[in-house]
């Protein structure tokens, strides 16, 4: 086989790259993708006997601890999906937005941050608001634009309100406590909630016809302390799962499997549990997490032979290089990500990069905990972009032909632009995430 040792650490990063971005282009997957290319340079740049090395490498990523809670907590999801539990908590938070301008969108966000809080998982959240929300703000009168974003970008908020799947992959990745993480991701994602919140309420107040006009509030006392029952078991799952990992009361990992138990026991008190529900969600549970897992192990080998050939010290060379000024270097991988984060899925991005950006912080003297929430808040940024920002795709899947890609792309832009200014706080004021 072709010595690729001989092309020098500098030709051979370019060749990986290229080979990458060849393959991608295929429409290969991701994982596949990565696989491929670390077994090509393995062998081309090592030798068969180097094999082993980088099997070690993926075993210690899929057998962490912490990555048991991920199934459970896309379990959690897919119990929710199935389930009347969101369609409950809707109603419940009219009592919350249903007096003021812009009501239903205000209480779409709020909708949006309780179930982040109870599954960290984006998909689900703009699948269910696309079909709960949606059609009630456009049959109300809601600027299209306006309905469109609000449950693009609050159904993405899942990225940053723990227990958030993104927060938990760099937490394996950068070998960080991930409860410090949630710890830390909280008031930064509250933050950008009430962005949304301020952007409704003044296009409500400042824009005419944005919002229609509120209507008069004659719901009976009954009605409203009925409509509360839809907010009893949603809390009471945010508090077992988030308040037992502040409260130190367990671990992520048994935070998961509390809350997927609890959302399931929620769903035999409401009379909705089958076995039917529950093969369902368990086979889409196994398929989030077998694609999760395939692009660990495939960006776990590459990033492991990247490592052996010198590659992590030439990058991280690289990129320090750029300045002599820390916070330019963050400001250069805060674009390197937003970049890759319009064309790769946000694992594959974290697995990717973190093993070469996080040391690079850490030697810039930053909190690895504070630049793993500002890439979670980075990674918001992505699920909107285009040409593949995936929350735009999960909503189309529920929309009518009428709303196209192009006009739900378009509709990002406001939110867009708050979730880069969110990013832009989070550099100026690390404080904002306790550190």
């Amino acid at each position: 086989m072709f010595d690729l040792s001989a092309l020098g650490i500098e030709y051979g990063t370019f060749a990986m790259f290229v080979m990458l971005l060849l393959l991608l282009v295929t429409g290969m997957p991701l994982a596949f993708v990565t696989l491929l290319v670390a077994l090509v340079f393995t062998l081309g740049w090592f030798g068969p006997m180097a094999v082993p090395l980088i099997t070690s490498r993926v075993f210690s990523f899929v057998s962490s601890f912490v990555f048991v809670s991920v199934p459970m907590f896309v379990l959690m999801a897919a119990v929710l999906d199935r389930s009347g539990i969101a369609r409950d908590l809707f109603d419940a938070m009219k009592l919350v937005g249903g007096r003021i301008k812009g009501g239903v969108a205000v209480q779409t966000i709020f909708v949006a941050v309780v179930l982040a809080a109870m599954s960290g998982i984006i998909g689900g959240e703009v699948v269910l608001l696309g079909m709960l929300a949606l059609p009630q703000m456009l049959r109300l009168g809601y600027d299209r634009k306006l309905a469109i974003g609000v449950v693009c970008a609050g159904g993405s908020l899942g990225t940053m309100v723990p227990p958030s799947i993104v927060l938990i992959i760099y937490g394996l990745t950068a070998s960080v406590s991930v409860g410090d993480l949630f710890a830390s991701a909280f008031v930064p994602g509250l933050m950008l909630a009430m962005f949304y919140v301020a952007y409704v309420l003044f296009r409500a107040y400042f824009t005419p016809g944005a919002v229609p006009v509120v209507e008069d509030d004659d719901m009976p006392l009954s009605e409203k302390l009925l409509k509360l029952k839809g907010l009893i078991l949603p809390l009471v799952v945010v508090v077992l799962v988030l308040g037992s990992i502040y409260g130190g009361i367990a671990s992520v990992t048994e935070a998961s499997a509390i809350g997927a138990f609890g959302v399931t026991l929620s769903t035999i008190v409401r009379g909705e549990f089958s076995w039917a529900m529950m093969r369902s969600a368990a086979l889409q549970t196994l398929k989030t997490t077998g694609m999760i897992v395939w692009i660990g192990i495939g960006a776990s080998a590459l990033v492991g032979v990247f490592n052996l050939m010198g590659g992590i010290d030439f990058v991280s060379e690289l990129i320090t290089g750029i300045s002599d000024e820390p916070i330019v270097v963050i400001l250069f991988m805060m674009a390197i990500l937003f970049v890759l984060g319009m064309f790769l899925d946000w694992v594959g991005i974290a697995l990717l990069t973190m093993p070469i950006f996080v040391p690079i912080v850490v030697q810039l003297g930053y909190s690895p905990i504070w630049f793993g929430v500002l890439f979670a808040m980075n990674m918001q940024v992505s699920f909107l972009s285009p040409p593949f920002g995936p929350a735009a795709f999960y909503l189309k899947s529920v929309v009518s032909d009428d709303i196209s890609l192009g006009e739900i792309f378009s509709s990002l832009l406001p939110f867009i632009a708050m979730q880069i200014l969110a990013v832009g706080l989070l550099i100026a004021f690390p404080g904002l995430a306790g550190q």
